[in-house]
């Protein structure tokens, strides 16, 4: 059998969010990648990029992985019903019910966050509480079938996390290779502990 991965596809979604975490779930032997949209229609990211979803809320397969990214327009999916319907109906049954960046208050506006560890973006991660989640400043963090990862680049760690867990960490390290993943980064601004508090302004 397959693992069936779907991650939402909306408009406004950050482009990273999903295809980092996408580049890496395709590697992974016996993974069935969907790309998850309200319709069929062409979504267009935060940052201008096409994106064509694969299938939708209502013909979507049972998925083993369910992953919400995150962006500018996880607002408006935070009140959409028929979104936060998949969610929930797609939870029920999910092995892992993850998130990346701003992607966890999706999760947290569909009511699954309650006592759970989780982590996002730092711009927004002192909005997790309202949600009844336990914020954590970790790039991943992992509680029980719930695994939520970090801001925007924090998909790679997250999704390299994920396929270890489902077909073994020898195969993940793999999939690292093949993306040359050896982040060496030209500054030490990654972090809101790391940044000068002029950039951490500038990123506000």
């Amino acid at each position: 059998m397959p693992f069936q991965i779907g991650l939402l596809a909306f408009p406004g979604v950050q482009q990273l969010d999903l295809t980092a975490p996408y580049e890496v779930f395709v590697g992974v032997p016996g993974a069935e990648v969907h790309l998850v949209a309200a319709s069929l229609a062409p979504v267009r990211s935060a940052t201008g990029l096409i994106l064509t979803p694969t299938t939708t809320f209502a013909d979507c397969p049972a998925l083993d992985v369910l992953c919400v990214p995150g962006g500018v327009g996880v607002n408006a999916l935070m009140v959409d019903d028929a979104a936060l319907a998949f969610v929930r109906r797609q939870a029920e049954g999910a092995r892992y019910v993850t998130s990346v960046c701003t992607g966890a208050m999706v999760l947290g506006a569909a009511g699954l966050l309650h006592g759970v560890r989780a982590t996002t973006h730092w711009a927004a991660h002192d909005l997790l509480s309202a949600f009844g989640a336990i914020p954590v400043r970790e790039r991943v963090v992992r509680d029980g079938r719930f695994v939520t990862g970090g801001g925007v680049t924090a998909g790679l760690d997250f999704a390299l996390t994920l396929a270890a867990e489902l077909v073994g960490r020898e195969r993940a390290e793999a999939i690292q290779l093949g993306h040359e993943y050896a982040p060496v980064p030209p500054f030490d601004a990654g972090t809101p502990e790391t940044a000068s508090p002029a950039v951490l302004a500038a990123a506000r």
